[in-house]
């Protein structure tokens, strides 16, 4: 199978991401708490990924699962709840923004880590590029960066952690059955996010559950944006690499633009044109070999 597949199948992944701020927002507008989202959310991934992962417990060592269970604390709870956490004391530009530093993290860390990996003028230049035109899209119309020490600091905890997950799956990637690695991801995520529920208590509200606009939205974020998203991006991070595979998260503002102008009626500013033009310019810069 050609490569070009998996670069599309990675496009489409944060085509999907970028929607996910939506029902998350509903969710919270309903009465769920950011923990409890994603609890609920990776609890129905995990129970759905069983139809299609290998029915072993276990991986063939402990580090290897120590290494799981980094996974599922760095691509799930931590993430997810510093994220889902800042949104809610922070503007939201400033999370879209900031966001999109893991794939300059990810090349970072995979650069620090890794002797064979370098971090070339092109794909410095290239990031750089992208976020400048992420910066054009997500902070059009403010006068001035509001800036919440907090919330943007959470913010960028969650890239971090986003980073260190992407590491963490290449390690795996090519021992164990993709399908394999996702479910102990999902199962390692509800495992680290339960002490949590220490401090903020669990609520199982019913009421809340079973409105439509509820279970429709934990259903997508479950089933489309964790379970068949996750099984894929980690695949492509198998099949092209991480950082390049990284550097399509750059391409998240800008699905998120396309969207508002089909659903909201939005229109298309010139600020906005030249910040997708960065954008698209930047990602293939980066992604160029030679």
């Amino acid at each position: 199978m050609k490569l070009g597949y998996y670069h599309l199948l990675a496009i489409l992944v944060v085509a999907v991401w970028g929607l996910t701020y939506i029902s998350t927002k509903v969710l919270i507008q309903h009465g769920l708490h950011p923990h409890e989202i994603f609890f609920y959310r990776f609890l129905i991934a995990y129970a759905g990924v069983w139809v299609i992962s290998p029915r072993r417990l276990l991986a063939d060592s402990w580090r290897d699962e120590g290494l799981l269970l980094l996974g599922g604390f760095f691509g799930g709870a931590l993430y997810f709840y510093t994220e889902n956490t800042a949104l809610g004391i922070t503007q939201v530009s400033n999370v879209a923004f900031l966001l999109c530093t893991a794939p300059l993290m990810t090349a970072l860390l995979s650069s620090a880590l890794y002797k064979g990996e370098r971090l070339t003028r092109r794909l410095l230049g290239g990031s750089a590029l992208a976020l400048c035109g992420v910066a054009l899209i997500v902070f059009e119309g403010q006068h001035g960066v509001q800036v919440s020490p907090w919330g943007d600091l959470l913010t960028l905890c969650a890239a971090f952690s986003w980073a260190c997950y992407s590491l963490v799956i290449r390690q795996l990637s090519g021992r164990y059955p993709v399908s394999f690695i996702t479910r102990k991801v999902f199962f390692y995520g509800i495992i680290t996010i339960l002490p949590l529920f220490a401090v903020y208590h669990f609520r199982l509200n019913a009421e809340i559950l079973v409105q439509p606009p509820v279970w429709m939205n934990l259903l997508f974020l479950a089933l489309v944006a964790s379970l068949v998203c996750f099984v894929v991006w980690n695949v492509a991070l198998k099949k092209i690499g991480v950082v390049r595979t990284s550097n399509y998260i750059y391409l998240g503002p800008l699905v998120t633009l396309v969207a508002s102008m089909c659903i909201l009626g939005e229109k298309l500013s010139l600020c906005a044109i030249v910040g997708a033009a960065c954008i698209l310019c930047g990602v293939y810069w980066a992604e160029k070999k030679h």
